[in-house]
């Protein structure tokens, strides 16, 4: 089986970097947009940073809510005049 980082171009990396780094994105939506698990964001995470920025990283996202889906609805794709 191929790593993670081998299925992506550039651009697809760059992008599953940017969100896996956001607080507020969380591994599903990386999911429904990439076909990722979370253990394959990990592993693309891992390659992809330094040791040090990887720790970090891991640090602050593991256990997170917000990393791993709402328990409530989500407002955040909701247009300002639909509440």
């Amino acid at each position: 089986m191929s790593s993670p980082v081998d299925r992506f171009d550039s651009v697809d990396l760059d992008r599953i970097i940017e969100m896996a780094w956001e607080d507020r994105t969380t591994f599903e939506a990386i999911q429904a947009q990439f076909g990722i698990s979370e253990p394959e964001v990990i592993a693309i995470m891992r390659h992809a940073l330094k040791p040090s920025s990887f720790r970090m990283w891991r640090k602050r996202v593991s256990g997170r809510r917000t990393k791993h889906g709402m328990t409530s609805r989500s407002s955040r794709f909701r247009a300002s005049g639909h509440h």
